[in-house]
């Protein structure tokens, strides 16, 4: 199942009810489990950022319907990455001309 890496940063609205925000993430991870995905990790970050989130989805179209369900919600703006393990990389190299 394809990796993703998303970043977020929280919201006015986010920061207001960071009280909330444990129950929020579990909220999250049972959305994710129920498009077929999984929550590998979840950081609080320190920086530019506020939590880093490592997911599996089944598709591209998925992971970004979770994303913009996510950011529908106010508290957090995210920006998501495929990740490609070392495998799939390899994989990928060996096809270049």
């Amino acid at each position: 199942m394809p990796n993703y890496v998303t970043l977020m940063k929280l919201t006015d609205q986010g920061i207001k009810a960071i009280k909330d925000a444990p129950g929020r993430v579990e909220t999250a991870k049972k959305a994710i489990e129920k498009m077929g995905g999984k929550l590998l990790n979840l950081y609080i970050v320190m920086g530019e950022y506020d939590y880093v989130g490592i997911t599996e989805f089944p598709s591209d179209e998925v992971a970004t319907t979770f994303a913009l369900a996510l950011s529908s919600l106010g508290n957090l703006t995210t920006t998501t990455l495929r990740a490609f393990t070392m495998e799939e990389f390899a994989a990928m190299v060996k096809k270049l001309p």
